[in-house]
């Protein structure tokens, strides 16, 4: 006889959803930690902006690994990245203060993934109670069956 009839086969699709979940819960922990470095990048560029001044000597980056020593000719003429590959000339504070802005958007940002983890772990749970469950119905099923196969040769 069957157990359940074909319940083995909503547990295996249960599992699969589970572990589905599961992995994207991963991806989305992945992304907040991507998100976390870009706010402590630019709280690195907040601190580096703040202590800069005029005829400061710096490093500056060039790529591969090289870098280029060079003096700072004028603090209130900081290039910052705007997003969607758009970047702005500002002064020292609008330099400060587009990091800043950059830094809430990244935080609504994590809120929005945490939020949407939350909603997937909440649908992780209910797939495991209905595991639990089906689990239960099977071993009751099983229960049955082996009463009624205990009972049938006394009925004889």
């Amino acid at each position: 006889m069957s157990l359940g009839g074909g319940g083995g086969g909503q547990m295996q699709e249960l599992q699969q959803q589970m572990e589905a979940i599961d992995d994207e819960v991963e991806s989305l922990e992945e992304e907040i930690e991507e998100y976390e470095q870009e706010k402590r990048d630019a709280d690195e560029a907040i601190e580096a902006v703040e202590r800069l001044d005029s005829g400061d000597t710096v490093q500056v980056p060039l790529g591969g690994g090289a870098y280029v020593r060079a003096e700072i000719s004028d603090i209130d003429e900081i290039v910052v990245e705007l997003g969607g590959g758009y970047a702005a000339e500002r002064d020292q504070a609008g330099a400060v203060e587009s990091l800043n802005r950059r830094k809430d958007l990244i935080d609504e940002r994590i809120a929005g993934v945490q939020e949407d983890i939350g909603e997937l772990e909440a649908e992780s749970d209910q797939l495991e109670q209905q595991a639990q469950q089906m689990q239960q119905q099977q071993m009751q099923q099983l229960q049955q069956q082996m009463g009624q196969q205990g009972e049938d040769p006394d009925d004889e």
